[in-house]
């Protein structure tokens, strides 16, 4: 059966504070974006790595969290519409013979743009995986590393590994719809927000979901099917606690993954580009942020949002020649005032 194909102008790899920006300076040109995240929500590295952490650095904003800046951001770029396709990688690129690009991600969705654009930080974030016996028996059929559709885990027993803001808030998520939750953690403090933390401890005070602090030792169940793991507790006691889906969220590590396998120029992970408008060395691929290099890159946000300006406009008029542009400021251009809607 075909997969159905969707079409764009323009496919963001990478759904970070400049991959957004991207979409706000594209939508003012008049383009349409889709991005691509293996993550399960917008931020890149400011939702995962530091959502409270203070950045002092961004103009204008003496001070403000990645999560706020995210916030922001999404909804600077909400009246362009962008279309995110989360939890799954940029796989397969090939070129069409119109010399629009086709990109198959690792769920099989396929996207079709004359455009792609890189902003995928230092790479993709990709799950740490945990050292359990037997796995790989039970990976993509009864452990997930991510959370796709919430109505998958109604009226079943969850076990949730971690002690980070993913594993804490789907905890909170999941909590309501789920037969029974289990968190495991190998100690008692977490890494999460205030907020995160109280409401779980909230739970477990009224014995609506369970907490171990200990390790998972065993994975018991057939033909990749869980039906329970064993767990050592912090004081030498094993527990067997019963599960339908083990769900580990220990962090991330950083990869580039398929894309360094699409042929283009890189210096030591890092795709070089020209600076006069951020393509790479095949036509029709932009890189922006830090994943791409040059004499006298600075990694900060603050260049990625420069570059981002700078690509959107070359990449218009790579792909629309005969299509005029609107440029302007967006004080006193009325139709750039139009697509913002003010």
């Amino acid at each position: 059966m075909d997969v159905e194909k969707v079409e764009t102008d323009m496919i963001i790899i990478g759904a970070g504070p400049v991959g957004l920006f991207a979409v706000f300076e594209a939508g003012l040109l008049g383009l349409k974006c889709h991005l691509v995240d293996n993550l399960d929500r917008p931020g890149g590295q400011c939702t995962e790595l530091y959502p409270e952490k203070p950045i002092y650095d961004i103009p204008s904003r003496p001070k403000v969290t990645g999560q706020e800046l995210v916030d922001d951001l999404l909804k600077q770029s909400s009246p362009f519409k962008p279309v995110f396709h989360f939890c799954q990688q940029a796989e397969a690129l090939k070129q069409l013979p119109n010399n629009n690009w086709q990109l198959v991600t690792s769920r099989g969705e396929v996207l079709e743009a004359p455009i792609i654009v890189l902003a995928a930080g230092a790479g993709s974030f990709v799950p740490k995986k945990p050292n359990y016996p037997d796995l790989e028996v039970f990976e993509d059929k009864s452990i997930d590393y991510a959370v796709h559709k919430m109505n998958k885990y109604e009226g079943k027993e969850l076990v949730i590994v971690g002690g980070g803001d993913s594993a804490l808030d789907w905890v909170l998520s999941l909590q309501p719809m789920a037969k029974k939750i289990t968190l495991i953690h190998r100690r008692e403090g977490f890494r999460a927000t205030t907020d995160s933390e109280s409401k779980f401890k909230e739970l477990v005070a009224l014995g609506k979901v369970d907490f171990i602090i200990g390790n998972i030792t065993k994975l018991n169940g057939e033909d990749g099917q869980l039906g329970s793991v064993e767990v050592e507790s912090a004081e030498g006691e094993i527990h067997q606690v019963v599960c339908d889906y083990l769900l580990p969220f220990l962090g991330l590590k950083v990869s580039l993954g398929p894309i360094a396998e699409w042929g283009l120029n890189l210096d030591r992970k890092h795709i070089t580009v020209d600076t006069e408008t951020f393509a790479t060395d095949v036509e029709g691929i932009y890189a922006i942020g830090d994943v791409c290099t040059y004499p006298s890159k600075i990694k900060l946000i603050l260049t990625g949002f420069y570059e981002a300006a700078v690509m959107c406009h070359a990449s218009f008029k790579y792909a629309f020649p005969d299509r005029k542009m609107t440029t302007g400021y967006t004080t006193t251009n009325t139709a750039i005032q139009e697509r913002l809607g003010v």
